[in-house]
């Protein structure tokens, strides 16, 4: 694979890969992201996995944290972007551990990180074939209407998992990422608001899923719009984090 060019400090980068049972995947995304982009550190958060994940991903070269219980994406990015912080990284890109973020599209939210604290890969911005439906598709809708309204920014996929995050995102998640169903991706983009960080997004393709099991199903799915608008609900109502918690850190 060939080398994303790119004036981008990768070293001071860092890729976390929540997993929970990618035993399949896991070896081919840590070798497609350390192909694709030199230098980055990679972090596998193995979240309560009964597999052979963390065997894999340490075989393959990355680090490993290993939670004892399954706590979500939420919980395994909070751990991530702790690390980051206790290791001097200035950048977290959440990667799924699937295969359906592709590692050539990092490069394009480091550069928008420029301008920005928090950069989402949207795949409803003109670039990809993925599709939602149903409840999903009118949730997805509303809260994007919701989230450009709060944040002044025109986004049109917030619950992409997809995300890079800036020095002052990284250490205001390292102390508050939000754990709870959506947390990391509605609560923490209505935080990130709250505490005065700019928002943006690039548009991505994403992939079809490499193998394994997907964490959705039918049942999910068919609660997803009424579980998604409380998460919505209630982390906007909750007090958040200010602009000076995040340089007093």
């Amino acid at each position: 694979m060939t080398p994303v060019s790119d004036s981008v400090d990768y070293r001071r980068v860092l890729i976390v890969l929540p997993a929970l049972n990618e035993e399949q995947n896991i070896e081919k995304i840590i070798a497609e992201v350390k192909a694709t982009l030199p230098g980055v550190g990679v972090l596998v958060v193995d979240d309560g996995s009964t597999d052979r994940t963390s065997l894999r991903a340490r075989e393959s070269g990355a680090q490993v944290a290993r939670l004892a219980v399954n706590l979500g994406v939420g919980g395994a990015m909070r751990t991530g972007f702790r690390y980051a912080v206790r290791n001097d990284y200035d950048v977290v890109v959440q990667v799924d551990a699937d295969g359906q973020h592709n590692p050539a599209d990092v490069p394009d939210l480091l550069r928008k990180l420029d301008g920005a604290d928090l950069v989402i890969g949207a795949r409803f911005a003109g670039k990809g074939e993925y599709k939602a439906r149903g409840p999903r598709k009118w949730a997805m809708t509303v809260f994007a209407l919701v989230l450009s309204a709060l944040s002044r920014e025109k986004l049109t996929d917030v619950t992409s998992g997809f995300k890079a995050a800036g020095p002052r995102a990284v250490r205001l998640f390292a102390q508050h990422y939000p754990a709870e169903y959506l947390g990391d991706t509605l609560e923490s983009l209505v935080m990130a608001v709250r505490a005065d960080l700019k928002i943006t997004q690039v548009p991505v393709a994403m992939r079809v899923r490499a193998g394994g099991t997907p964490s959705t199903s039918p049942v999910k799915s068919a609660v997803y719009l009424a579980r998604a608008t409380l998460a919505l609900v209630l982390a906007i109502v909750r007090r958040g984090p200010k602009t000076n918690a995040i340089e007093a850190a």
